[in-house]
């Protein structure tokens, strides 16, 4: 480990919610790196990573320079910053991170230290000034309106869904949800909402009434279905997607809708046949991603994530399905474990640990089949697996993460 990443780890647990203060300081104090190239601003409660992958595919596949910046990891850390999903290299994520660290020392005349989160945003807001990038797609953090990210203005706000999760910090209804994380939206860009609850859609409407900006929703002005996309001035049939999921249509649909959007704002030239050839070669780590034959990985850390999921284990009929599911003890998990009794009764669930010391354990799995060691339960599948039979692991993006790197040593 180099001293930025040691440095970065004693920030861990550091997670602010005052306001964006410090952050615009930091950012001025690097002289405002993050207005060198135009960005794309995307949050919502599940599937903005998908939609992310989607359109880095779909810009890149169109010879631009894309930067994009997500969260969590699912191998390294450099992971988090990429252009056209290359990760950053060591040495330039070392060398910039310097430049923040130094920064830091006249930031702390007037503010309190960076978080972990903030010293990467800014990482990566220099790494794409320095390289130059033809854009940036940048996801949130957590929520919208206070989230690190938004010091920057987006040439066109995403929100891919809106649920309930990280209620503790974002409120505990749909509507104050939504109400954060329309905290994107800015005067003069448009915004693009995936499909809603009515009372997150209702929130969107007005909060871009309020801006005077133009808001274009799933289902009224675009669509993705049997395999075409269609909006007011464009319609593509026979999409085939990467990533697998009835949901992932509605993650492409937005990022097809944007991904035009911004082509036309920036007088690019589009290609339907490089369309086609991007959203067929997407792919997104730990979302429903076969790891290994047979075994599924899925990053499913809340009850609208696990609904998508069920779905998908519900269309395989002809299958003996297995569910693994480990998560932190912060979270929801005993609606979640309830939820998947009951939406998948026929199927086996067994709960484990990970790594992580906030991981559940045999007391929270009371009243579940519970396995301490996951690798065993794992190997036991490969040695007995016949073709009739799958394996979806799912739960915390921590746990998937690492049952990735595992499957990837064998």
């Amino acid at each position: 480990m180099n001293e930025i990443e040691e440095w970065l780890n004693s920030r861990i647990g550091l997670n602010f919610r005052s306001g964006l203060g410090r952050m615009q300081q930091a950012v001025a104090l690097l002289g405002n790196p993050e207005r060198s190239y135009p960005t794309i601003h995307v949050t919502g409660t599940n599937g903005k990573g998908s939609t992310i992958a989607f359109m880095r595919q779909l810009f890149a596949g169109h010879g631009r320079k894309t930067g994009s910046f997500t969260s969590p990891h699912m191998i390294s850390i450099h992971d988090r910053i990429c252009i056209n999903g290359q990760p950053i290299a060591s040495a330039d994520f070392i060398r910039l991170g310097q430049q923040v660290q130094k920064m830091e020392q006249e930031l702390l005349k007037s503010h309190d230290q960076l978080s972990y989160f903030e010293i990467l945003t800014l990482i990566a807001f220099l790494y794409f000034k320095e390289q130059a990038v033809d854009l940036a797609l940048i996801e949130v953090g957590i929520g919208g309106l206070l989230d690190t990210t938004n010091v920057i203005t987006g040439d066109i706000a995403v929100i891919s869904s809106v649920g309930l999760d990280h209620q503790e910090t974002l409120g505990r209804s749909l509507t104050m949800i939504a109400e954060q994380k329309a905290g994107i939206f800015k005067p003069g860009r448009p915004a693009v909402v995936g499909p809603l609850p009515e009372e997150a859609r209702l929130v969107c409407e007005q909060r871009a009434q309020e801006l005077g900006i133009e808001l274009y929703q799933y289902g009224r002005d675009f669509s993705l279905a049997h395999q075409t996309f269609s909006n007011s001035t464009t319609t593509l049939s026979n999409l085939e997607l990467g990533l697998k999921g009835g949901y992932q249509e509605e993650n492409a649909a937005l990022a097809l809708q944007v991904f035009l959007l911004f082509m036309r704002q920036q007088g690019w030239e589009i290609d339907s046949a490089r369309i086609r050839t991007a959203l067929q070669e997407t792919r997104w780590a730990g979302r429903l991603e076969e790891a290994s034959p047979g075994i599924y990985l899925d990053g499913a850390h809340n009850l609208p994530a696990l609904e998508r999921l069920v779905e998908f284990i519900q269309s395989q009929n002809d299958k003996e399905c297995l569910l693994l599911f480990g998560a932190l003890k912060r979270k929801d998990y005993s609606a979640m474990l309830s939820y998947l009794r009951e939406a998948l009764p026929n199927v086996q669930l067994t709960v484990t640990s990970f790594s992580d010391g906030d991981s559940l354990g045999q007391a929270e799995a009371e009243g579940f089949l519970y396995i301490e060691d996951y690798r065993q339960l794992i190997q036991n599948f490969q040695e007995r697996q016949n073709d009739n039979q799958l394996l979806f692991i799912t739960g915390s993006l921590y746990f998937i993460a690492e049952v990735r790197a595992y499957l990837t040593s064998l």
